[in-house]
């Protein structure tokens, strides 16, 4: 039986919003039909890279189009709600980049929504779905290495400051926390769950928007050292350390990468042999929730969505960074 090509939206055009186009015109059972931005010649200019059907500088005339079955959304952290709740309230299911919003609040809000109007909703944290990832996550619970003593997990990058760019714009959320710091943060949370005491520092840019964050995650028996900067280049790995081994998500693992494995004192190193950006996984998965008639998903659940916004949070008060709400 053929499977239900499943339309899509994507309110947003930024980088992300390339890469997510990008993959999804590969994919069979996938079509991009609109696109919007308020800059109607970016629309034009993304639409006609990506062979989308439709073009509109209304976020509101995409929503309300009786052809499009999903909507991804990539705009900055800040409108993830707004943007979210536009489409819900039009019956569109709804693929939201991480972070899902801004804070616990508006995550719940979101949610509630969503079941208020019987709708799909799913946060994009595109990692959970990469082959290389579940693998690691199968490691760790079937204890193939032992149990898991600790984690360390860095992200960090230097690009010059620019006040411009949404990245460092304090009021959109930008800074290194929700921008890269999710990922060491995800990591934690999806293999050793919520820890039992979070510490964290932090150091600023002028306009308030945090430069650096170094968070310490302790649990029972484990502990997970976790790491994100704007100001340094870091090894962006992904450490477990098990009683029998070591595991390695290799640079950038929070994308398309290999994974280390040390034990016996030797190393091995697995290729995943991976054929595009990476963020099909995520959206093969959405489909099938769409084609299934599912409103939540089974790996990135509502609870596993409120638990990092709530980690999020945690982090902020620690390090004294406050949004405007």
């Amino acid at each position: 039986m053929e499977k239900k090509i499943i339309r899509w939206g994507i309110i947003g055009l930024g980088n992300i919003a390339n890469k997510f186009a990008a993959d999804l015109v590969t994919m069979a059972d996938a079509k991009l039909v609109a696109v919007a931005s308020r800059n109607i010649e970016k629309a034009n200019d993304f639409s006609k890279k990506y062979n989308a059907t439709k073009a509109y500088n209304s976020y509101e005339e995409l929503a309300k189009d009786t052809e499009v079955d999903a909507v991804y959304i990539a705009t900055p952290h800040s409108f993830h709600k707004e943007h979210t709740m536009l489409c819900l309230k039009n019956k569109k299911a709804v693929l939201c980049e991480k972070p899902f919003a801004m804070n616990l609040q508006e995550v719940e809000e979101m949610i509630a929504l969503a079941k208020e109007n019987n709708v799909l909703l799913m946060e994009a944290l595109w990692t959970y779905f990469l082959p290389h990832y579940k693998y690691v996550l199968e490691v760790i619970k079937n204890e193939k290495f032992g149990k898991l003593l600790n984690i360390e997990a860095d992200f960090g990058f230097t690009t010059p400051f620019d006040e411009s760019s949404r990245l460092f714009k304090k009021e959109v959320g930008g800074g290194s926390l929700l921008d890269i710091g999710i990922y060491p943060i995800f990591v934690a949370l999806s293999t050793l769950g919520v820890p039992e005491n979070i510490e964290a520092k932090a150091t600023f840019f002028e306009n308030g928007a945090d430069s650096s964050c170094d968070m310490f995650f302790t649990y029972k028996e484990t502990k997970a050292v976790l790491k994100s900067s704007l100001l340094k280049n870091m090894a962006t790995e992904a450490i477990f350390t098990f009683d029998k081994g070591v595991v390695r998500i290799n640079t950038m693992f929070h994308m398309p990468t290999t994974v280390t494995v040390i034990n016996n004192g030797k190393e091995e190193t697995i290729d995943f042999n991976y054929k595009t950006i990476g963020y099909n996984f995520e959206t093969e998965h959405f489909n099938q929730l769409i084609r299934e008639d599912k409103k939540e998903s089974n790996i990135m659940t509502f609870d596993f969505s409120r638990n990092l916004i709530k980690t999020l949070d945690k982090v902020r008060n620690t390090i004294g960074l406050e949004y405007k709400s």
